[in-house]
């Protein structure tokens, strides 16, 4: 991996771990549904923008469904269950939950081809399970009113994002910047009948507007721009190296930007997680050229 590649990957996972970060500053007061509306309105605004100058047609007549279908397992309901757990939980915490979506990826392709779970792999679930619950269980954020159901909703979103990348893929290969832009339409339409039932608390200040702005523009637009030319250069398998680095960003701005303390809980925790995370899913970075040959056709399987 080449130095432009390298800062690319970086810059990636930081965005991404900025994500838990402005869902954290917004949520409290938008509600989830409210945020998260913008958040995907957003970011289809910006991918249209991009799409009519790079003149990428999203072809809905013979895809709408495909991006309905990923766009609820892949955008909708993730971003609706990290911002419902982000009125609670802290920003390190939510990007460590995070980082279980490749684990939860491996056990449903394993149910969704009938496949005998493998002694590496049920290794890998012990150890993920054992590093959520110290995460969970030592957090002071533990607490706080509604934690539990909090923590739920996130590891339900990492679970969401494993359904959909088995099935994109399973799915007829679409392009995948159409993916990315189809997508946050579908959800932007999905997202609708949710408002009604998650009242903001709030109105918005200029810092809560410019985190929902960052969450559309930045985490769901040109995140989506970066990753894709890293799968162009570097490969699928290099590029999934990101799910590894976006915690220690997660953890990072919630420590500088909202005061979060880590505990030990946290150094031992996040690092148990994932290392079982690698051991389900087999991963082994490959940096080189022959990694190109690497593909996928999937929007990433991961909160973006």
């Amino acid at each position: 991996m080449n130095t432009a590649n390298l800062l690319r990957l970086i810059s990636l996972a930081a965005i991404w771990g900025g994500s838990f970060l402005f869902m954290r500053i917004s949520a409290p007061t938008l509600g989830p549904a409210v945020l998260i509306e913008f958040r995907v309105l957003f970011a289809a605004l910006f991918l249209a923008a991009v799409g009519f100058v790079l003149k990428k047609k999203l072809q809905l007549r013979e895809h709408w469904k495909h991006y309905f279908i990923l766009g609820f397992f892949n955008s909708a309901l993730p971003f609706l269950l990290f911002a419902y757990g982000a009125q609670v939980l802290s920003a390190g915490l939510e990007s460590v939950l995070n980082a279980t979506a490749p684990m939860w990826g491996a056990l449903v392709g394993a149910v969704w081809k009938r496949q005998p779970i493998s002694a590496r792999t049920a290794l890998g679930l012990v150890l993920g399970t054992m590093g959520v619950a110290l995460l969970v269980g030592f957090d002071s954020v533990s607490a706080r009113s509604g934690a539990g159901l909090a923590a739920a909703a996130a590891l339900a979103a990492a679970l969401c994002y494993g359904i959909a990348s088995q099935y994109a893929r399973s799915a007829k290969a679409v392009e995948p910047f159409a993916n990315a832009h189809g997508t946050m339409w579908s959800s932007a339409i999905m997202v609708l009948p949710v408002l009604p039932f998650f009242p903001p608390a709030g109105a918005p200040t200029p810092g809560i507007a410019a985190a929902v702005l960052a969450l559309g523009v930045l985490c769901s637009g040109i995140a989506y721009l970066l990753y894709f030319r890293l799968i162009e250069e570097v490969g699928s398998a290099s590029a999934l190296t990101v799910t590894f680095l976006n915690p220690i960003f997660g953890i990072l701005w919630g420590v500088l930007f909202l005061g979060e303390t880590v505990g030990w809980y946290t150094l031992v925790g996040a690092p148990i997680v994932l290392v079982g995370t690698a051991l389900v899913t087999g991963f082994v970075p490959r940096f080189g050229r022959s990694a190109r040959a690497g593909r996928t056709e999937a929007m990433p399987a991961q909160h973006k």
